[in-house]
């Protein structure tokens, strides 16, 4: 007897084909069984009818940030009720190991530092142990962070590293590649991956390469700078010879819109290169990213006289194409300035906006931003294109859990039911290849193996869901709201969510090692 079969769905098998109505059944942590309608299927423990709803493989989220949330949030209630069932994190250079890069990713955690229990693991094999020992309710397959590897060997240097200093940063990704991680990644924008120039980043990724894996990368510009960042992360993969891949493609501000179409060109003439998408108009990071390299947050309140004039020209040129009125802040220390955009509270404290900048980042540093800087027609236009992963840069959270007393973004829970509902209601992509784009396209790329395809033998990570009714309900007003749409979800062989039992989340997730 079967443990589960789900009977009479369309079952789509991620491949891109159209779905055929069939059932699936489950043995253990496996698809034991793939039928055509009318084919029969051994009796199962729990029998489960799918007439009318479309039954996939889980979603693969190829840019996460709840690298910790198995400590904080092991439920991860925002993750599952999307329907995702696999999470890469470890993405902008950030990785809770080494253990100095720990307060960029608690920062990520949606939770506040005294929140986030504070590990003491030695080795990444013992991170990787302890996040398993945790038992998230989905899978978690890990990068390492050149961000959090620089900021080990150099701490927040700004200089070249040593050559004895390159072979610590190269051994520590070795270690992490060894352990089981899928890739290097960085993030260029942030201190200290933005200390770091091309050659030292070709030289860490070459550990990856020798492992196998691949190098994902938070591109050192998406505005102004944007091709010629695009450039820099497709020389690395070329360079260090490992397939390269860009995290959250986008034309950001006034000097990039309209330029998809060529940023898609750039990416497809590359040998080897690969992108992913959150299929929203918005940014968020933090307010901090906004500096200039040479003006780390560290230095903003203590900059002379002298600087102050070139720092405000510096933001003012990277929040040109954007606007200081559609940059709004979403978490800051004074709490009474959370939803508002940075001009208006300019106007509150009676200063300029990069004055009110730079008393924001004094106050808190780790400010966070949302940046209403892309066009939809671009946004539409990436999400179009059937090789362009969908992943939705966010990490873990829940309405009653840390971070639910403040805004979100959006994509924190409703990025891959988003996707489904602008294939549908816009006619853009045919549900089939939006759900490639989402499970087997994605697991190929990152070697994530046996997962994201409907296959006798493959990990029974599957969603079922409505293809008339699936879609987000979170706003950038209302942000902690599930989405709709999402019937079941099961992540090796479990059933870890389903939508009549909606405050129940079971936790059979796994860490995965390459």
């Amino acid at each position: 007897m079967l443990d589960l079969v789900i009977s009479g769905a369309l079952v789509m098998d991620g491949s891109g084909a159209p779905g055929v109505v069939g059932s699936v059944g489950v043995a253990g942590d496996r698809i034991a069984v793939v039928a055509r309608e009318g084919e029969e299927v051994p009796e199962a423990a729990r029998m489960i009818g799918g007439s009318g709803l479309v039954l996939a493989p889980g979603w693969i989220d190829v840019h996460n940030h709840s690298d910790l949330s198995p400590l904080l949030l092991p439920t991860m209630p925002s993750t599952v009720r999307q329907g995702v069932t696999t999470v890469v994190v470890g993405n902008c250079g950030s990785s809770p190991y080494p253990l100095a890069g720990l307060e960029d990713a608690i920062w990520l955690a949606n939770g506040g530092v005294d929140e986030v229990p504070r590990p003491s693991w030695t080795s990444y094999g013992d991170y990787l142990e302890t996040t398993e020992l945790a038992e998230p309710a989905v899978n978690i397959a890990t990068l390492v962070g050149h961000g959090s590897l620089r900021r080990q060997v150099l701490g927040l240097d700004r200089r070249p590293p040593t050559a004895a200093e390159l072979a610590g940063m190269r051994a520590l990704a070795s270690e992490a590649m060894e352990a089981g991680a899928f890739g290097l990644s960085t993030g260029l924008i942030y201190v200290p991956g933005s200390f770091a120039a091309t050659d030292e980043i070709v030289e860490i990724a070459g550990a990856a390469a020798d492992a196998g894996g691949l190098y994902a990368s938070h591109i050192r510009g998406e505005a102004r700078t944007l091709f010629a960042a695009v450039e820099e992360a497709l020389a690395v993969g070329e360079r260090a010879e490992l397939p390269a891949h860009i995290s959250h493609l986008k034309c950001d501000g006034a000097h990039v819109a309209g330029r998809s179409a060529e940023l898609l060109a750039t990416l497809h003439d590359a040998a080897d290169a690969t992108a992913d998408q959150y299929p929203y108009t918005a940014w968020n990071s933090q307010l901090a990213s906004l500096l200039p390299a040479w003006a780390p947050v560290a230095d903003v309140a203590h900059l002379g006289r002298t600087d102050r004039p070139r720092l405000a020209a510096a933001l003012d040129e990277e929040a040109d194409g954007v606007g200081w009125d559609r940059i709004v802040v979403i978490q800051t220390a004074e709490g009474r300035f959370n939803g508002q955009d940075v001009s208006a509270i300019a106007g509150t404290l009676g200063v300029e906006p990069v004055d009110a900048v730079v008393r924001l980042l004094d106050a808190d540093p780790t400010t966070s931003i949302v940046g209403h800087a892309m066009r939809e027609d671009d946004v539409e236009r990436i999400f179009s294109d059937p090789e362009v992963f969908v992943a939705s840069d966010a990490s873990a959270t829940a309405p009653d859990g840390p971070g639910g007393d403040h805004p979100v973004h959006p994509r924190d829970y409703g990025t891959f039911p988003r996707a489904l509902a602008l294939a549908r209601d816009r006619g853009l992509l045919p549900i089939e290849t939006v759900v490639r784009k989402m499970t087997s396209l994605p697991a190929e790329r990152f070697g994530i193996r046996d997962r994201g395809t409907i296959r006798e033998g493959a990990f029974a990570d599957l969603v079922l869901f409505d293809p008339a009714a699936v879609r987000d309900t979170s706003t950038y007003e209302a942000s902690h709201a599930f989405p709709v749409g999402i019937g079941l979800v099961v992540v090796n062989g479990r059933i870890a969510w389903e939508s009549n039992r909606s405050d129940e989340i079971q936790r059979s997730g796994r860490v995965l090692r390459r």
